[in-house]
């Protein structure tokens, strides 16, 4: 895969995304900073862990225009969406009815990735960018994974203000009581 045609195509649209949930939700400001900065430490994060295990021949990637073996077009998606986007819904409903939500992100997107990866890494090297050379290579994924959006998730529940929610009350007494 060319990283290129990546680059142009799918960084837009992982940043637009990422746009629109801020738009609509309507955070503030220390918020959105939170969670990109959670995103960045996820990525980073990430990006060492691949340092590493290409070093250590686990895995490596076979696309064009790699950087020092790495395919950097390919961490906007962590950045802006497993990392970014994810911590903001969590923020978003850590508090409320959709409780159960942000506990299923906090569950489900380290299982995602982990699964992804162990996807691209068993199909054959000609249809796949993420090569699993060694034997370990899913039990590194697995251990990197969680470890890299927890750390991130953590930074940016650590940065971001708690979110304030509106307690609507109503009164079990009568309408009558109410307009005195």
């Amino acid at each position: 895969m060319d990283m290129q045609v990546y680059t142009i195509h799918v960084v837009p649209v992982a940043v637009i995304f990422y746009g629109a949930f801020v738009l609509f939700i309507h955070p503030p400001l220390k918020v959105v900073g939170a969670t990109l900065v959670g995103g960045l430490v996820m990525t980073l994060l990430n990006m060492l862990g691949d340092i590493v295990a290409i070093h250590a021949s686990l895995w490596h990637y076979s696309a064009s225009g790699l950087v020092a073996q790495l395919p950097l077009p390919f961490y906007i998606t962590p950045l802006f969406i497993t990392g970014a986007l994810v911590y903001l819904l969590v923020w978003r409903f850590w508090r409320g009815a959709f409780h159960w939500l942000a506990l299923l992100f906090l569950v489900g997107v380290p299982v995602y990735v982990f699964l992804s990866n162990y996807w691209q890494g068993a199909l054959s090297t000609g249809h796949s960018f993420l090569i699993w050379q060694g034997q370990l290579a899913w039990l590194a994924d697995l251990v990197l994974a969680p470890l890299t959006f927890f750390a991130g998730y953590l930074v940016s529940r650590a940065l971001a203000p708690a979110r304030v929610v509106e307690n609507k009350t109503t009164s079990s007494s009568p309408a009558i009581e109410k307009q005195k």
